[in-house]
């Protein structure tokens, strides 16, 4: 109800007032994004305590990807090299929602973030993605075990895309940005031959690949501390 929604949407403006953030940022889950992008500030708003510079609400995506082309962050792409992979448009991202601020953006932020964390990327075919992605098979509340039936033979469009692509250009995982798409493939991809573990997450391919402070061999300040200690403590 809108009342449901509203308390919901309440809850967060108070938590982001009580806590003094800067902005609110929403992660990889479908429904939350469309509603969040569709009907937030509608809900709650002006969030106008919020810092301008960012858009309100914002994606998890759109905030890595702005990181990356500041050149805040650092990668080792080849930590994803034991994978090829594929991206999986969710519809509650694809077709109600954007990212950015160029149209079509929710589909070109995740790729981008994907070409920058990893070497081996391949698009399913072009009439099963971007704006004509097929379903997982698992929304609309379709996501319980007593509907299995039904939830396989939605997954079958996607599945059979995947699979095409799997023989054609040697694909292994499959990364998604929703969390019911996500929850649905690992169920349902063993009945198509392939492993529950082929559905990623599309952070989870970030955080394979990002380097941290001290992990590329470099001193950090903290390294740099604790050594001159020791020699002075040597000496």
């Amino acid at each position: 109800s809108y009342e449901q929604m509203k308390n919901l949407t309440d809850r967060i403006r108070k938590a982001a007032e009580d806590l003094g953030v800067k902005r609110i940022i929403f992660g990889e889950c479908g429904h939350a994004w469309r509603v969040a992008y569709s009907f937030l500030n509608t809900l709650s708003g002006p969030f106008d305590f919020l810092d301008p510079r960012y858009p309100v609400p914002q994606h998890i995506c759109e905030f890595t990807w702005d990181l990356i082309q500041k050149g805040e962050l650092k990668f080792d792409k080849s930590a994803n090299d034991h994978m090829t992979l594929t991206f999986h448009d969710s519809c509650n991202v694809a077709r109600a929602s954007r990212m950015g601020d160029t149209p079509g953006g929710q589909f070109e932020i995740p790729r981008a973030i994907i070409k920058a964390v990893c070497n081996n990327f391949v698009d399913m075919p072009a009439d099963t993605i971007r704006e004509a992605t097929f379903c997982c098979g698992g929304g609309g509340g379709l996501l319980t075990d007593d509907l299995m039936e039904i939830r396989t033979k939605g997954a079958s469009p996607r599945m059979t895309a995947l699979q095409e692509t799997v023989k054609d250009h040697g694909v292994t995982h499959m990364a998604a940005i929703c969390a019911i798409c996500k929850t649905q493939f690992a169920k349902i991809m063993p009945t198509y031959g392939l492993g529950m573990d082929r559905i990623v997450s599309l952070h989870q391919l970030v955080s394979n690949a990002i380097i941290l402070d001290g992990q590329d061999g470099e001193d950090t300040d903290d390294d740099a501390g604790a050594e001159a200690t020791e020699s002075a403590a040597a000496g």
